[in-house]
């Protein structure tokens, strides 16, 4: 969320200043103007959120342990110490991945900007002048 906020004060500064010159509200700048812009940096931030939520693995193994077990803690309930099948393991590997390809296929686009600004900001910093 700090980044989120930081992107919106730094890289939209003079588009929310010319929206109040023009006369716009708050709520009126907020969704013209801001939200669209930090599109790109909010899609980034959904799916790092999402991404570290799915693989999350040691607090729902401490918390659900064995009885209701989330999908990586039942990944690794299905590798026991003598029996392992991997044909089983690598389709729950599968099922495991497959939301978070198609979010970042949903997201692609946005991706693909989020990056580009981010990269712009890291080399912002870099050059004197």
């Amino acid at each position: 969320m700090f980044w989120l906020t930081q992107y919106i004060r730094d890289a939209l500064y003079e588009l929310i200043e010319a929206a109040r010159v023009d006369g716009a509200s708050m709520f009126r700048t907020f969704w013209s103007v801001a939200l669209p812009a930090a599109r790109p940096a909010a899609s980034m931030l959904t799916l790092f959120t999402f991404v570290g939520s799915w693989t999350n693995f040691f607090w729902p193994f401490i918390v659900l342990g064995a009885k209701n077990p989330t999908l990586p803690v039942a990944l690794q309930l299905l590798q026991a110490s003598y029996f392992k099948d991997y044909s089983l393991v690598m389709a729950g590997v599968v099922v495991a991945t497959l939301p978070l390809l198609i979010l970042f296929v949903a997201a692609g686009r946005q991706l693909v900007a989020a990056g580009r600004q981010l990269v712009a900001g890291i080399m912002q910093g870099t050059v004197k002048g």
